[in-house]
Order: structure tokens, then sequence, then C-alpha cells
């Protein structure tokens, strides 16, 4: 049971670092007052809605994912089902790749923490994949 706490660890990290207003970057334009336009950037927690309808999705679903591998962590610590280990792969993979997104639009939109949270979910990842294997960790 102690052992199967260290499943924990790096899920709740993603976790904090996603509802710190640090991660989900939108970069906005602004004409200025001699007609060029500006652009600034500005941060957003992952489960902000906001960069979600600017079309950053990928911020708000690794959110969403992030809980529901943490969820089926701790039913797995409590319980000890084989089976859910195969299930939070699947999920922790897809969370990680949806951490990566942001990529796609961009290096620009992507900030310390978003690599931080993405890091910490690919480690997850491979955590899961090494060990998750073994009969017990």
């Amino acid at each position: 049971m102690k052992k199967r706490l260290l499943y924990l660890i790096l899920p709740i990290i993603a976790l904090i670092l996603e509802i710190l207003p640090y991660g989900a970057v939108l970069i906005f334009a602004r004409p200025s007052e001699d007609g060029s336009i500006g652009y600034f950037r500005e941060t957003y927690s992952y489960f902000d809605l906001l960069p979600f309808g600017y079309a950053n999705f990928g911020p708000f679903i690794t959110a969403i994912l992030t809980c529901i591998v943490l969820f089926l962590l701790v039913i797995y610590c409590l319980i000890g089902k084989r089976q859910l280990i195969t299930v939070t792969k699947n999920i922790v993979c897809i969370a990680t790749l949806s951490s990566c997104l942001p990529i796609l639009m961009g290096v620009k939109f992507l900030s310390l923490v978003g690599i931080l949270i993405s890091l910490s979910l690919a480690i997850e990842t491979w955590f899961l994949i090494k060990c998750g294997n073994n009969e017990e960790i």
C-alpha cells in the first residue's frame, strides 16, 4: 500500500502546477497609438476556460485528464486492481499528448510551467509503463 502511493506524487505535482495561473498562454494583439500592432502575452490556469475559448484546447483537456488519472490512482492505491493501471496508462498517455498541443500553435505559446507539466506527465507515463508491468512497486 505504501509503495503504491509513489504513483501519486507526479500527478499531484502536475495538478498543483495546473492550478497555478502561469501554464496556459494566450497572445493578444492591440493597436498602438502610432497605428502599429503590439502583441502581449497573458498566462492562465489550465482550468480556465478562456484559453479553451480561444482554441487553445490542450491545457483544459490536460487538466481534466490529470484529475481522472489522479482519481484512478487513488482507487488503485486503495483497492490494488491491476486493471486500473492499464486504464491509467492509456489516459496519462493521452494527457501527455494533449499537454503538448500548444506546441502546434508555436513556441511562443509555451511557458515554463507548461513544460514542467508536460515533463511530469511524461515521467509518470514512463513510470507506469516501466513499473506497472512488475507485480508490485
